[in-house]
């Protein structure tokens, strides 16, 4: 089995004149440990990793997913051990076919956090020529940030929208709903169109109120969890699921 290392700082600060928590992360070595989330490279590894399945079919019972649908939530609840996502997970109609057609051709993901960065299989990635981005981090993303008086997550949303990557991109937020907000509004406003969102932010201030404006987009594909569960790790469980339904 291949385990990925990660030392990870969190604190939460005010944004200047915001009301949302944007907490940030340090990512001291580059190796982010999570047995839930790596790719298994060996036969026990897989055989553990099935058997965690097998217990997933068995203990969620009946369910209302389709057989494309259901492999994602199963990840999502292997990752977070909470069968509370049987039922708490919501898709677009479109949103797994969406997904599959932007990873078979190679096309970007942008993550609002360095924690999906890190996360998602690098071996994975590469078979597909795949780039995962983010600029919560970058100088001129603060600036903007701070004269703006919006926050960083938001800013990088703008940013990453500028460079041309949300268009037939994957957009992979857990972190920071005004992140989900900015790309709403960059869908209906500024004519953005990536093939699928992933709106998984996790909290209190917005965070819900975030996936339920994202559920009413129609033209963009979308999978969302309901309610104030979420996070980083729920994402990458929901690529790598996205990835391994491509192969």
């Amino acid at each position: 089995m291949e385990f990925r290392f990660a030392i990870v700082i969190t604190f939460t600060t005010l944004c200047r004149g915001c009301q949302d928590r944007i907490q940030f992360e340090s990512i001291h070595f580059l190796r982010f440990l999570s047995v839930m989330l790596t790719e298994q490279i060996t036969h026990a590894g897989r055989r553990i990793e099935n058997g965690s399945f097998a217990i997933i079919d068995r203990e969620a019972g009946a369910h209302t997913y389709t057989l494309e649908q259901w492999p994602i939530v199963r990840r999502i609840i292997h990752a977070s051990a909470d069968f509370e996502f049987n039922g708490l997970v919501r898709f677009h109609p479109q949103a797994v076919a969406a997904g599959i057609t932007a990873v078979v051709a190679g096309r970007p993901i942008v993550s609002d956090v360095e924690m999906i960065r890190v996360g998602v299989s690098r071996s994975r990635l590469a078979h597909f020529g795949i780039d995962i981005h983010q600029f919560i981090g970058d100088e001129d993303v603060i600036a903007r940030a701070h004269a703006g008086n919006t926050t960083r997550a938001a800013e990088a949303m703008a940013k990453a929208h500028g460079q041309g990557l949300l268009d037939g991109g994957i957009i992979a937020i857990g972190n920071a709903p005004t992140a989900l907000l900015a790309v709403i509004r960059l869908i209906r406003e500024e004519n953005a169109r990536p093939a699928l969102v992933i709106g998984m932010p996790v909290g209190f201030v917005s965070a819900a109120e975030s996936k339920a404006a994202l559920t009413r987009v129609v033209d963009t594909p979308w999978i969302v969890t309901e309610g104030r569960k979420g996070g980083s790790t729920l994402v990458v469980a929901t690529l790598h699921a996205l990835l391994a339904l491509s192969e």
